[in-house]
């Protein structure tokens, strides 16, 4: 017996996802590096897509350096985070200082050293989150949001 289809089978895409990586640049008396974005005006950590030949830590350490002229040593990934609106998966690493002098890009208008209190003051909770997570020593965390505010887990 022969079956023939009648009609073309609908393929469905496979979702596509976007990995970005992100450094939570922590100075020795506290302070951590942020960047008020050219683009939208909000304050986040310095970070971006990462590309296809690099590894992690090197997009960490490239992003960093383009965003805000400080070189970093990467220590430790901190947390993993996912924009379930824009199919974002961000990666964020703890990393250290190495040297470089603060200044802006053509993707950042202002680079400050933030206090963890100024952090919260000044961006939304989806990106402060990430800074505070660097700190707690309790990581990797791994938290979704849809862009505004995080999605409890479950």
């Amino acid at each position: 017996m022969l079956l023939y289809m009648s009609q073309a089978q609908e393929v469905t895409p496979s979702p596509l996802h976007s990995v970005s990586v992100a450094g939570v640049v922590v100075r020795e008396d506290g302070r951590l590096l942020a960047i008020r974005r050219a683009d939208n005006g909000t304050w986040e950590l310095p970070g971006g897509i990462l590309e296809l030949n690099e590894t992690p830590e090197a997009g960490v350490a490239r992003e960093v350096l383009e965003e805000t002229g400080i070189h970093v040593e990467v220590d430790e990934l901190t947390g993993v985070y996912k924009n379930l609106t824009r199919g974002i998966v961000a990666l964020v690493f703890r990393c250290k200082p190495s040297g470089g002098t603060e200044r802006t890009s053509s993707e950042s208008t202002a680079v400050s050293w933030l206090t963890p209190d100024e952090v919260s003051e000044r961006m939304s909770e989806v990106f402060a989150v990430r800074l505070l997570d660097a700190l707690d020593g309790n990581g990797p965390h791994v938290r979704s949001h849809d862009g505004k505010r995080l999605i409890p887990a479950g």
